[in-house]
Formats: structure tokens, sequence, C-alpha cells
């Protein structure tokens, strides 16, 4: 499944859309900001007319084009099915990539034993909450943090079983909707094997660089829109 091409587009469209919008964010509509707006049209959960301000003369032109931008949206390309957990519904904000010329997200991993590990070490560990066993590469530590490349679900060489561990935080390239440092997000590790949908805040951001800490695989429906 290409997701960069899957949210690529769905990014196109929600900036035209955006685009189109009289972005003064006045919350007539019944979201806090014409952004917000924008995203729950996509998703075909709200409907244009609800911004009244389209229905002044100066923005005729921009309603029609959104008119037709909705109307040609393709009813077979659903992207937030695309981008969906294996073992629920919900849908990534962003999806979370390699760094360059590394082949998986890096990791941070809290072990629950005082196993002794060092930097080049296989190891074989469960991350808390998911049921999968995992196998990485220590890359570096740091006290009891290690720092490591998922290398897959199973690895015939040699591995220290370190048991239990808490994910600390994620470390790669991402590609989806804009996001801010602060703010708590959806995320889908491209490497996951359960392709389950995971959420975190956002410590850093540099270009399309990000690094996201408090993971946690509860991911929680979205409020509902109260009119």
């Amino acid at each position: 499944m290409e997701y960069k091409h899957i949210l690529a587009n769905k990014m196109d469209l929600q900036n035209k859309i955006e685009k189109l919008l009289p972005n003064y964010n006045c919350g007539s509509c019944g979201f806090n900001s014409c952004k917000a707006f924008a995203t729950h049209i996509i998703k075909n959960n709200t409907d244009i007319e609800n911004c009244p301000l389209l229905n002044q003369y100066q923005y005729t032109d921009n309603k029609k084009c959104l008119k037709q931008l909705v109307k040609t949206q393709s009813k077979t390309e659903d992207c937030s099915a695309c981008i969906s957990g294996l073992l629920d519904s919900y849908e990534a904000d962003i999806v979370l990539l390699p760094l360059p010329n590394e082949h998986s997200c890096k990791e941070v991993l809290l072990p629950m034993s005082d196993i002794f590990v060092k930097t080049g070490n296989i190891i074989e560990y469960r991350p808390l909450g998911c049921p999968v066993v995992h196998y990485a590469r220590v890359l570096a530590k740091n006290g009891t943090l290690i720092t490591v490349h998922v290398v897959g679900p199973s690895f015939k060489k040699k591995s220290v079983d370190v048991g239990l561990c808490m994910v600390i935080g994620f470390e790669g390239t991402y590609t989806g909707k804009q996001v801010k440092v602060g703010e708590t997000v959806r995320f889908l590790p491209q490497n996951c094997m359960m392709q389950k949908i995971h959420s975190g805040v956002v410590i850093n951001i540099e270009d399309n660089k990000i690094k996201l800490e408090g993971i946690d695989l509860k991911v929680w429906a979205p409020p509902v829109k109260v009119n």
C-alpha cells in the first residue's frame, strides 16, 4: 500500500478546499477553524452549506468551485479506510516513515527488566500493549533507555530477550496533515506489523522529520461536534 501517494492526494484536496474557504475562523460552521471545517468536508461529515459566509456575493465563485471539488471527489478512493489500522477503524493523521537511508522508524524503549544490552545487540521484546514480539537492533543507550531499529517479527541469529518494554518515543519522517509541536496526533508507523494506529505528542519537527513521545496504543474516537 502506497501511503505517501494516498496522503499526498488527500492533502492536495484539503489545501484546495482551505484556499477556497473565507479563512476567518469565525466558528459559525460549528468548528473552531476553517482548516478543521475543510477536514470534515473531505470526510463527508459536514456540508459546505454550514459556512454562512459562502452565501455572500464575494464568495460566489469560491462556493461553486467547492461544490465541484466535493462532487468530483472519488467515491471509490476512501483515504481514511486506506490508512486505518487492521484492528480498529481509526484514521491516522500522519504515516511515520524511516529517516533517510534507514529501513525503519527509530523507537526509544524503556525495558521493564535490568538485562544488560549494548549497542549492536539484537533484542527480542514485546511492546507494552502489543501482543506481537518484536526484534530490533540496538542503536544507542542513554541510561535505562535504548534506541532501536525494528528488524522484523523474527530473526534467525542470536538475540537478547529483554521481555516487556514501554515504547517511549518514535523518530522518523512523516507524511500527512500539517501538525505542530505539542499537538497530540494519531500516527501509523509504516513498519507496524499489525498496522495499528498509535497516538503520541509531537516533540520536535524539522522539515519533514518528526519526534513523538507519550506513545499510546489506546486511541480514542474524535469528539462529536455539537451543533
